[in-house]
């Protein structure tokens, strides 16, 4: 079958779940991934072919976005920070307000990575986004990151070995933990901050495909983690250390509170690309 002609069979049976431009986003991702061919290929090889076998992998990739699956998980891998990622159903979509928050510690961190390495680590780390990025900008920089499910960390040390880095990973509760074990210069962290009461705002591609244990967090203690990392940031950063979070946009200002509370200096609130509250950080 031409693949031109099974562009307008995938248009139409999409377009009761997805608008046209999204669609045509998910055929190009495929084309790529299937083929390694791009929409310019494509233009200027009109009568480009796919074979049977093929035919069957696009059918499946189909009907898993006729239940909304995220696109990222059908295809096993996705872009952040400029970098490969592979992901799937135990760790969560790296999103574009992650980058922000790298681009974040990269652009604050300059003087402090002429003084000598820097020590980072990384609270709930997933699919590992945050501090492969790091590492990988930050080429001397001493990383390590940790988190609560086994099978993220499995993910996330193949996409250190996909990406050619060295990041130290860990199995840990952070809300059972006491003690870090050692010192840093950067503790970041992209916590679960989803409260229940907003599963209504989180779409089907979301609420249904990704992990919940990444995701919610307690209406009644929405800022869990938040607290947590905080009071052991305290014990753990060097003096003049940085702490960075993501935050839930509805919660900027209760979260500036909470951390200053703790002790925190210079806390600041960062908004996103969409101007929404998105990010903190504070001196020790």
């Amino acid at each position: 079958m031409l693949l031109k002609n099974y562009k307008t069979t995938f248009l139409n049976e999409l377009s009761s779940w997805y608008d046209e431009k999204e669609i045509e986003s998910f055929f190009y991702l495929i084309l790529e991934s299937f083929h390694q061919k791009k929409r310019i290929d494509l233009a200027l090889e009109p009568e480009m072919e796919m074979d049977a076998l093929q035919l069957l992998r696009w059918e499946s990739a189909l009907a898993e976005l006729k239940k909304q699956k995220p696109i990222q998980y059908i295809l096993g891998e996705t872009e952040f920070y400029g970098l490969p990622f592979l992901v799937n159903e135990n760790v969560l979509i790296p999103r574009p307000e992650t980058e922000e928050l790298v681009a974040l510690i990269l652009e604050e961190g300059k003087g402090k990575r002429e003084e000598g390495k820097v020590r980072i680590l990384d609270i709930g780390t997933g699919s590992g986004c945050i501090p492969i990025a790091l590492k990988k900008n930050l080429p001397e920089a001493e990383v390590d990151a940790i988190d609560v499910s086994e099978k993220a960390l499995v993910t996330a040390m193949k996409n250190a070995e996909l990406n050619a880095v060295a990041v130290h990973f860990r199995l840990q509760d952070i809300l059972s933990t006491e003690d870090l074990g050692q010192s840093f210069d950067i503790i970041v962290s992209n916590p679960p901050y989803v409260r229940h009461l907003e599963k209504a705002e989180i779409k089907p591609n979301v609420l249904e495909h990704e992990p919940h244990l990444a995701l919610f967090v307690a209406d009644d203690d929405a800022l869990l983690f938040y607290r947590k990392i905080a009071v052991l940031a305290q014990k753990h950063l060097m003096p003049n250390g940085k702490l960075y979070f993501e935050i839930n946009q509805y919660l900027g200002k209760e979260t500036v509170t909470l951390v200053a509370s703790l002790g925190f200096t210079e806390v600041r609130l960062h908004q996103d690309i969409y101007g929404n509250d998105r990010m903190i950080s504070a001196v020790k």
